[in-house]
């Protein structure tokens, strides 16, 4: 099976990589730094001697160096049997201060550069009438976050998105699989954290990170199995599954940490 992995070199795509390459099987990495790439091929290739590990540098809001990406990780390993979406970018503010640019970089990387992914695999999948799409959204996709507008509003998009594709490629036999992960110990949330704003702490404060390791195991796990949400962790269950009915009482919650935070608008 070839796997093509978006943000490949590090964190959750990382973690899918490693976890494909112990099955031994063709794996093609994508990411911005073809430095990072390069150290990530080297210690996948020395736990992992039989996988095959391509690489190549592109970024996922550039649709043409994509797909001429994507067209060289096909030529070297065959046509992508699973393509996994897990290039991202958050850079928390409140849409008031946070600048245009920011904003339209959040929207650009997270929702088109997973539409960009889509698109360059999509028809040879339908041409073989077979494949799978496996979107990584985030729990920001699943309710709002304070400071975080930009980055909910591509990830709630990306449900959208992938909803929509699931009923389109499901009678061209292509699967299309969306998961939510948590926080999760990756170098971006290690970046992102001072950023937040005291009232985001102290909503997000209530859950725990997780490894990548763990996602990554549930997000394979959930893939192979076919299933269209992807849930790594009790409470991004529950919050998927039930989060209609609660919503209410969240915001209730939420604007409690909020107010108690001291946060003053614009901050």
């Amino acid at each position: 099976m070839h796997v093509i992995i978006t943000g490949g070199s590090s964190g959750i795509g990382a973690a899918v990589a490693e976890l494909e390459a112990a099955r031994d099987g063709r794996i093609s990495m994508i990411a911005r730094r073809e430095n990072l790439l390069t150290h990530q091929r080297a210690r996948l290739l020395a736990r992992f001697p039989r996988a095959m590990v391509h690489i190549c540098a592109a970024d996922v809001t550039d649709a043409t160096a994509l797909t001429a990406a994507i067209e060289s990780c096909e030529a070297r390993h065959g046509p992508c049997d699973r393509l996994v979406t897990a290039a991202g970018i958050v850079e928390p503010g409140e849409l008031i201060s946070q600048s245009p640019a920011s904003f339209r970089t959040q929207i650009d990387c997270n929702l088109f550069g997973t539409v960009h992914a889509v698109r360059a695999v999509y028809p040879s999948m339908v041409q073989r009438q077979s494949g799978q799409i496996v979107i990584i959204s985030s729990g920001a996709g699943l309710i709002g976050i304070h400071g975080y507008s930009a980055y909910c509003a591509s990830k709630h998009a990306l449900t959208g998105f992938a909803e929509a594709l699931r009923q389109e490629a499901k009678p061209n036999g292509i699967a299309v699989s969306i998961c939510f992960p948590p926080d999760t110990d990756t170098p971006q949330l290690a970046a992102e954290l001072p950023l937040r704003s005291p009232a985001a702490s102290a909503i997000m404060g209530m859950a725990r990170s997780r490894p990548a390791e763990r996602v990554a195991r549930a997000i394979v796990k959930g893939a192979d199995r076919g299933r269209f949400e992807i849930y790594p962790g009790l409470e991004m269950a529950l919050l998927g599954r039930f989060g209609t009915l609660i919503a209410p009482l969240l915001r209730w919650h939420f604007d409690r940490k909020i107010a108690a935070s001291g946060t003053p608008s614009g901050d």
